[in-house]
């Protein structure tokens, strides 16, 4: 707890006293660039992966990135989308998983979800996942290559269910909005976005990539 306060005296006297203009300017309100939803894992930070200042990213976390089928239960996430878009009118969504991803490794082994009936009961709404890997992937035997193909496979069932959220798909309709998945490698840094003519996630190191990989929808899975 130390390290925290100390890190709030630090950002107060040094950080916020070099941008004290840009955080009066966001009295006035926000105008974020993108949503971006992620897990709550702490080794991923999306405004230090992204090299976004405050007010440009509209951000929601969870375990696992997980975003439950509109009507699916009455919770943050769908007000948070909801506000994004309608409210905020951000133009792009951002969905990124990450590498050794815990909520995906218990996805994949549920005996170890048994004292966790609240992560078991959330995990519930990545089964889509779950049946992708068990019955599309039994060639994977490896633990590692297992878990990457999970984490990819996810991104992708969470952008289908971000599309059930009426917000979304009115906005989508109108090509108001882009959807982008992306998943961050955070032992090398690398970032995979999924390039939907390839139909697999690229490094997007490379401007073309990259550029290619947000302005495509998605197609549906």
């Amino acid at each position: 707890m130390q390290k925290l306060v100390e890190g709030i005296h630090q950002f107060r006297h040094d950080i916020f006293s070099s941008k004290q203009e840009l955080f009066e300017t966001l009295v006035e309100g926000q105008q974020p660039l993108a949503l971006f939803i992620t897990c709550s894992d702490s080794r991923i930070d999306p405004s230090l992966l992204t090299q976004t200042e405050p007010g440009e990213l509209f951000i929601l976390r969870n375990a696992g990135n997980i975003v439950p089928p509109y009507g699916a239960v009455d919770g943050g996430e769908a007000a948070t989308i909801e506000y994004a878009v309608s409210v905020l009118g951000v133009k792009d969504i951002v969905l990124c998983g990450h590498s050794h991803c815990g909520a995906m490794r218990g996805l994949l082994d549920q005996p170890q979800l048994e004292k966790l009936p609240a992560v078991r009961s959330w995990l519930g709404h990545a089964e889509s996942t779950q049946r992708i890997i068990e019955e599309n992937y039994e060639h994977l035997t490896d633990e590692k290559a297992r878990l990457t193909a999970t984490v990819e496979e996810n991104v992708l069932v969470q952008l289908e269910n971000l599309r059930t959220h009426p917000s979304v798909a009115a906005a989508l309709g109108r090509k108001a909005l882009n959807l982008h998945g992306w998943v961050y490698k955070f032992e090398t840094g690398q970032v995979f976005g999924y390039h939907p003519e390839d139909g697999q996630f690229v490094p997007m190191e490379g401007s073309s990539i990259a550029s290619s990989s947000a302005t495509q929808e998605l197609p549906a899975i």
